[in-house]
């Protein structure tokens, strides 16, 4: 008879995780097909593979996620619906100064849409000085979308910096993903990443430097089409098409480039 009880029990459990798990992937479903979405954003869909990619970093409604340098809002138009009932979405870019014109675009944004935008907090993120991101310890997600080439230029030392304030924030056991041009390992890596692609063997070695561990890859961005030897770099593709009409239909059929997606995990004490 106890054996009996046991299994029910534990048949139970089985049921409600699985029911858990499908509530959340299908309000992960519903925050990517809202009609709230910017037309031009979802077109951009079939590129970045949104649901692909936040299933992959294992997101979920309740948690606490930080998107760094959140740019015009792409990820904010899925990431502040979806976490905006049971969790939390931290936005941290460059401070909001009206004077200087400097996030006010972002801001303009939330405000335009509050009944899916109230929620959202604010973080500075503004390397190599500013980082008012969240409180250390207090995120179970740090994201971050095509920047990584953004902050290189100086050293490797204050690329590892920046990466030390993604792991600072993050609770012990926190996830940080990653998505970013990718450049070929037989490439020559640009110090700077002036053509805005970055080697996968670097980006991993900087953020082990800073702590973090890889806890998976995944090729779910990746475009075999992009070989990442265009002129103007990474912005001849789509959607910039740095070089206007030269070669246009080319790059197009290219489509947007070849990303790495990688997900590293802050040990757990």
């Amino acid at each position: 008879m106890k054996k009996l009880i046991l299994a029910a029990m534990l048949a139970a459990g089985t049921a409600g995780a699985v029911h858990t798990a499908s509530a959340a992937d299908d309000a992960l479903k519903t925050a990517i097909a809202a009609s709230t979405r910017t037309p031009a954003n979802v077109a951009r869909d079939v590129h970045r593979h949104p649901y692909e990619t936040l299933s992959f970093f294992g997101i979920k409604p309740t948690m606490t996620v930080v998107e760094l340098s959140p740019g015009g809002g792409w990820y904010t138009e899925i990431l502040a619906p979806y976490l905006r009932a049971q969790g939390k979405y931290i936005a941290a870019g460059a401070p909001i100064d009206p004077v200087k014109k400097t996030g006010m675009g972002f801001k303009n944004k939330l405000e335009s849409n509050l009944a899916i935008y109230d929620k959202v907090a604010l973080g500075v993120f503004s390397p190599p000085s500013n980082y008012s991101i969240a409180p250390a310890n207090s995120a179970d997600m740090v994201l971050t979308f095509r920047n990584v080439h953004n902050w290189m230029g100086k050293s490797d030392a204050d690329l590892v910096d920046v990466f030390k304030q993604m792991y600072t924030v993050l609770k012990p056991g926190g996830v940080l993903g990653v998505v970013e041009h990718r450049l070929p390992e037989a490439a020559t890596q640009d110090a700077t990443a002036s053509t805005g692609y970055v080697k996968q063997s670097y980006v991993i070695g900087i953020a082990e430097k800073a702590g973090f561990k890889l806890a998976a890859k995944s090729e779910i961005n990746a475009n075999p089409k992009d070989k990442a030897d265009h002129p103007n770099g990474v912005w001849a593709l789509p959607p910039t098409y740095a070089n206007k009409d030269v070669d246009r239909a080319s790059f197009q059929a290219i489509g947007e480039s070849d990303r790495m997606t990688l997900k590293f995990v802050k040990p757990a004490k």
